[in-house]
């Protein structure tokens, strides 16, 4: 216990599965974590359920709301980018509109949530940062996961990279 104690932590999609298991461990350990989700449904009993926990709507799809947030909590010391949807087809059942959704919730809301708090992190020469990949990805090939196994190949480039660029200025980045 205790072993986030004094931490500030701000989850995407933390209604429910990954997202809200980690909210409620981390909060356990002592972090103060602001779950957030598109379903306020999900969120209402999160509070409730373990002290520690701030729940508000955040739909990382939309610039305007991540630019709210960032402003709501200022500077956490961590953000966990777990926004993600997993469509279920291959290259010939997948359309544009579920290719570029795929790759805008599970990439680019990823993008733009570390981009909303890396200025600060930079500030304050300190930050870390944990983007949900997954081994559907370029770890491995799954079937049926076409869109799902590119963008969390994107993921964890992106994670490499940023790794590369920011490490040595205090800033930790980890995929899951």
């Amino acid at each position: 216990m205790d072993r986030l104690k004094g931490k500030r932590c701000l989850i995407t999609a933390a209604g429910q599965g990954i997202g809200r298991a980690s909210a409620i461990a981390m909060a356990r350990e002592g972090c103060k974590v602001w779950a957030t989700d598109v379903r306020e449904d999900n969120l209402k009993s999160l509070e409730k359920e373990q002290a520690g926990i701030e729940t508000f709507v955040l739909d990382v799809l939309k610039l305007e709301q991540i630019d709210a947030a960032a402003k709501k909590v200022g500077v956490p010391d961590i953000l966990f980018n777990c926004s993600g949807h997993v469509h279920a087809c291959t290259i010939m059942e997948t359309d544009d509109k579920a290719w570029d959704f795929s790759f805008d919730l599970n990439v680019k809301a990823h993008y733009r949530m570390t981009k909303a708090f890396m200025p600060g992190w930079l500030a304050r020469g300190r930050g870390t940062i944990i983007n949900m990949a997954s081994a559907a990805s370029s770890i491995k090939g799954v079937p049926n996961r076409f869109a799902y196994g590119a963008t969390k190949a994107a993921v964890i480039g992106m994670t490499k990279a940023l790794a590369a660029d920011f490490t040595s200025k205090g800033i930790r980045v980890n995929a899951i």
